[in-house]
């Protein structure tokens, strides 16, 4: 709770009605690497602050599946187009490794909304944060090769990346795990 609590204050100070509306909704769920937190078809009912780990957003296919987005430690996770029209979801998300989660229900998101200022404020804090990631994403494939990508994800989370599987990042990237391991040599 403490490293959530520290994130919200560096934007917006919490009062102490404010912080008990907020901590009284928040639940801490621990989960082991590989676990699906939403399959393709479900809902997504939940907004979350990934204390620990890493979470791997991918669409299923029979052969190989296509990983599109990571969420890392002091992050929000959501499959949030889901989420915020509360309709099935298309894709599917995962744990990689021992991942903490702080969660909030959609319902109880909308009940901080309407029982505390300080909710509006994270509400958008946590949208801009998702938007950001996926406005960088869009943009880096559109402009960088499968290099640059892994170098800048490799910039970004080198501590990280080493606990993303080769076929994850490869997937991620655009690229066969081949090809991947050829660009991990020449840049090493």
């Amino acid at each position: 709770m403490q490293q959530i609590r520290q994130y919200f204050e560096k934007m917006v100070p919490f009062s102490n009605k404010d912080r008990e509306v907020f901590s009284s909704r928040l639940v801490q769920q621990s989960f082991s690497p590989k676990t699906v937190l939403l399959k393709t078809g479900q809902t997504e009912k939940y907004l979350s602050f990934i204390e620990q780990g890493v979470v791997r957003f991918f669409i299923p296919k029979e052969e190989n599946d296509v990983t599109f987005s990571f969420a890392f430690s002091n992050s929000f996770v959501s499959a949030y187009d889901s989420f915020l029209t509360q309709s099935p979801c298309t894709y599917e998300v995962e744990t990689i490794s021992e991942t903490i989660l702080w969660r909030v229900t959609w319902y109880d998101l909308q009940q901080i909304y309407q029982e505390s200022d300080m909710g509006h404020i994270i509400g958008r804090y946590a949208a801009e944060d998702l938007f950001l990631k996926k406005s960088k994403r869009e943009l880096q494939l559109l402009t960088q090769s499968a290099e640059e990508l892994y170098i800048n994800l490799l910039n970004e989370q080198p501590h990280l990346v080493q606990q993303i599987p080769l076929k994850y990042l490869a997937s991620y990237i655009g690229i066969t795990p081949q090809a991947l391991s050829r660009i991990r040599k020449r840049i090493s």
